[in-house]
């Protein structure tokens, strides 16, 4: 059940969508979340599903994941956060 979530501004409700796909644009993995669910917690159960690389923004830069993941067979490749 989606738990509440505390916005900015406001308290909202929802869902989070967590997808894998390949270069292709095919479906590898999917899973849905509730909104409060960090978004780095479904990575590795997902990463199961690949080798190779994985690709995502800054927001999932972690360095217990990318040694989890890499513990997989797959590199975890981000983007750069601002310091």
């Amino acid at each position: 059940m989606a738990k509440p979530e505390k916005g900015t501004i406001w308290l909202f409700y929802g869902f989070k969508l967590h997808l894998i796909i390949n270069d292709q644009g095919g479906i590898i993995s999917i899973k849905v979340t509730t909104a409060n669910v960090d978004d780095r917690k479904p990575v590795s159960e997902m990463a199961d599903e690949i080798l190779g690389c994985l690709y995502g923004d800054k927001g999932y830069i972690s360095g217990p994941l990318e040694r989890e993941v890499a513990d997989k067979g797959v590199t975890l490749i981000t983007g750069v956060k601002k310091i």
